[in-house]
């Protein structure tokens, strides 16, 4: 399939999932717009080098997604969105009675919000077009809990939510939105914490991830972001016309359990 003549706007995507599935959609032939809340050379060069890669437009859009008018701004300034991707999240892991109230709700703001104010903004043109596609990056966490995530587990159950109303209200306009929940997945930021694992509990490298990093996702292994991507270009695809309103969990049989 392709996705030529179609602009993608991948909110949190300088980096790990959402770089992985800006670069997987633009791979299918989607423009993209690639955001996070930075707004450094690096960021406009990352933008550069994916439409050099891919024969696409791409562009970087700097765009705070605790703040909720620079959610639906960065929708604005894109100037067309045919494909939205909610990605951008963060987490903080505390008890909940010790949980700071300003973590909790920049969680809230950045995780879920960030995905009603961008998708506010995007629907009226999706409408007018007779055809979008939204996909809002959740988690395992949005369908099953861990302790100490209460925020990030709130929001992602929210999202989940989010996406099935969304379906509902859009369904038969030649719209779509559904949930894709990942397990673990293998981002630089979680490389980077496999030595400090290895240390910590004196395993090798092989045992730690498998025993410890990994031990609630039956496969023993993480997802890819290539993974994430390929699932999202799918849902953008023609055979998913009629998939909406639903979760795609990548998760190697986490939420199975």
């Amino acid at each position: 399939m392709t996705l030529r003549g179609k602009t993608a706007i991948i909110t949190g995507s300088n980096s790990g999932i959402g770089l992985g599935i800006a670069q997987e959609l633009a791979r299918a032939g989607a423009d993209v717009v690639i955001n996070s809340f930075t707004d450094r050379p690096e960021d406009h060069a990352l933008a550069a080098s994916i439409a050099a890669a891919h024969g696409v437009k791409a562009r970087y859009i700097a765009a705070d997604m605790a703040d909720g008018g620079a959610c639906r701004g960065l929708v604005e300034r894109a100037g067309s969105c045919d494909i939205l991707v909610n990605n951008a999240g963060i987490q903080f892991v505390a008890p909940i009675d010790e949980f700071p109230t300003d973590k909790w709700n920049a969680i809230l703001a950045i995780n879920l919000s960030s995905a009603f104010h961008t998708t506010a903004a995007a629907l009226p043109g999706m409408r007018a077009r007779g055809w979008g596609r939204v996909v809002n990056i959740a988690s395992a966490h949005g369908l099953t809990a861990s302790p100490y995530k209460s925020a990030y587990i709130a929001a992602k159950h929210g999202l989940v939510g989010l996406s099935k109303t969304t379906a509902l209200e859009t369904a038969g306009q030649g719209i779509t939105c559904n949930a894709v929940c990942p397990g673990y997945v293998l981002t630089p930021l979680v490389e980077a914490q496999i030595p400090d694992q290895m240390k910590a509990h004196g395993m090798d490298r092989e045992t730690v991830v498998r025993e410890v990093m990994l031990s609630r996702q039956p496969s023993r292994q993480f997802a890819t972001t290539e993974q994430l991507g390929g699932t999202v270009v799918f849902l953008c695809s023609p055979h998913a016309d009629q998939i909406t309103g639903t979760t795609i969990s990548v998760d190697g049989g986490w939420t199975a359990l």
